[in-house]
């Protein structure tokens, strides 16, 4: 079993101006308390993370309508590192394609900084996916669309096909092939995103 979600430290980068990760202990033994008790303040979007339509369309389905047989079951791991933008020829060049698909596009297991600079997907690539029969894609990218893009078409793309987006994976030293996924987010009523526990088998 292979454990492909970051690890979520304190000062952990994420996207500019989102909230910032904390956990701190609220109630402490060494200072009286019969337990240790923490808190967290985060955002939605924190590390391994699965994005709602809601997310980027205020009519989209929310984190809960999300089914979660499309997060577990058959996928296949593709190494992309290397490529800029993963298009259409890219994703033709993979052949036939399980229902989930992950990319690794050369993403550090560990950011010391958020990046700004990382391959995202053509638009023409997303639906090609999702014409495909993929219901699932997943990055090591903070995103599927690039970090200056406002209109997210890639985004687009997938949710209008239901296809559901995991981004943010720790894939580095993780050989390409095929496993069995899980990934399961919070069960958080009318979000638009959720931290997400990713494991390949």
């Amino acid at each position: 079993m292979t454990d492909i979600t970051r690890v979520l430290t304190a000062g952990f980068p994420v996207w500019p101006g989102d909230t910032p990760f904390d956990y701190r202990l609220t109630w402490k033994i060494a200072e009286g308390s019969s337990v240790n008790v923490g808190k967290i303040t985060t955002t939605t979007h924190l590390g391994t993370h699965i994005d709602a339509p809601f997310h980027y369309a205020d009519q989209g389905p929310k984190l809960d309508a999300i089914s979660l047989d499309v997060l577990i079951g058959p996928c296949r791991l593709v190494d992309a590192s290397g490529t800029k933008l993963i298009d259409e020829a890219f994703v033709k060049g993979l052949g036939a394609l399980p229902e989930r698909v992950l990319f690794y596009t050369g993403q550090p297991n560990r950011w010391s900084r958020f990046p700004e600079e990382f391959a995202a997907f053509s638009a023409g690539a997303a639906r090609l996916l999702a014409e495909s029969g993929v219901r699932l894609v997943g990055t090591d990218a903070p995103s599927v669309d690039p970090f200056s893009s406002k209109g997210l078409p890639a985004h687009h793309a997938l949710g209008k096909s239901g296809v559901a987006i995991i981004e943010g994976l720790a894939l580095e030293s993780v050989p390409p092939g095929n496993y069995q996924l899980v990934a399961l987010p919070l069960k958080i009523e009318g979000a638009d995103a959720s931290p997400v526990r990713t494991l390949l088998v």
